[in-house]
């Protein structure tokens, strides 16, 4: 290893530090697209109809949400139910873990809040003195 490397021989629990995020990164990458994030946000509230989803979540086309829908039932965070009716009536509901998501995404959305104002000092100060 060449000396001054950042990988020297005291940083050998980076492999493992990588690994172990691994999993976190691939789960995020599936669920932190903004149509998850919406057809997330959106089925929280209780069952939500294909229709409504589209109506909701605009400038998404029916291929991409069904997709998506899809996807995140696949994940198990969201429940497909078909009732018997003419025509049939698709719902999507969001389950226990897509609810623990939720309250994730709020929380983060919180965060974004509490701080935009600080990011964006921190960015035009970053800017201005390495521009």
């Amino acid at each position: 290893m060449e000396e001054g490397s950042i990988l020297s021989h005291r940083h050998s629990d980076v492999p493992s530090l990588v690994s172990t995020a691994c999993p976190v990164s691939e789960v995020l990458d599936r669920v932190a697209g903004k149509w998850s994030i919406g057809i997330l946000m959106a089925a929280a509230h209780g069952p939500v109809r294909f229709s409504e989803l589209e109506r909701s979540l605009t400038g998404v086309s029916r291929r991409m949400l069904t997709l998506n829908l899809r996807k995140l039932e696949r994940d198990g965070l969201l429940v497909r139910t078909v009732h018997p009716s003419v025509p049939p009536k698709v719902e999507y509901t969001v389950t226990e873990a897509g609810r623990a998501l939720h309250d994730a995404l709020l929380a983060l959305t919180a965060w974004t809040e509490r701080y935009r104002d600080t990011i964006s000092t921190a960015q035009a100060l970053y800017d201005r003195d390495n521009g």
